[in-house]
């Protein structure tokens, strides 16, 4: 199995980039399951680890993993997604 996925620095100071709170963003959460996505967290072992899903609603559906179990909401993880999903839909990118 191959998975795009992305580490980033949330909340980081000034123009140090490894002062901030990592957080890893899979790009596409399709096709994996719930015991999947928290082995993978787990596997990462960062405070959070996010998936991207389709969403009718929304741009994207985000669920939230620490390495013990899903969070229905958290700032830090939102934030980092966003970015991802931000960059993700920008040509430059793909």
């Amino acid at each position: 199995m191959t998975l795009r996925y992305r580490i980033v620095n949330v909340f980081t100071q000034g123009t140090s980039r490894l002062t901030g709170n990592p957080l890893c963003v899979f790009e596409s959460g399709e096709g994996l399951d719930d015991a999947t996505m928290q082995a993978l967290a787990r596997q990462l072992n960062l405070s959070e680890t996010t998936f991207l899903l389709p969403s009718a609603r929304a741009s994207a559906r985000v669920r939230i993993f620490t390495p013990a179990y899903e969070m229905p909401f958290a700032g830090h993880p939102t934030l980092g997604t966003a970015y991802v999903c931000r960059a993700l839909a920008s040509p430059a990118t793909r």
